[in-house]
């Protein structure tokens, strides 16, 4: 599903015209990398939480030049689902395994 698909279903469901939810949508997402990004962590109970995790400093290779390049440690955003969230996803029947193509990629 894309976002396109998300906001038509959204729609559908509530009535709502598409352009409200896309502002609604949009909004939702600007507010949660504006809080991450300010070190806010977000808790949607029985959904999930949006956290920032810390990586630890590390030391990779530059391939191209065999050299040893130093990565600091840095934060990347997380989302880790709430326990309901994970129950009802594996107890669900409808799920298929993924695979890298999209459907409407194929001829």
């Amino acid at each position: 599903m894309r976002k396109a698909d998300l906001i038509n279903r959204i729609s559908e469901k509530t009535g709502i015209p598409k352009i409200d939810v896309l502002v609604s949508l949009e909004t939702m997402f600007k507010e949660i990398k504006h809080s991450l990004t300010n070190g806010e962590n977000i808790y949607i109970r029985g959904f999930g939480s949006f956290i920032t995790k810390k990586r630890a400093a590390k030391i990779g290779r530059n391939i191209k030049k065999n050299t040893a390049v130093e990565i600091p440690a840095h934060f990347i955003p997380a989302f880790k689902p709430a326990k309901e969230f994970m129950l009802d996803v594996r107890a669900s029947k409808n799920i298929k395994e993924s695979s890298n193509k999209h459907d409407d990629t194929e001829d």
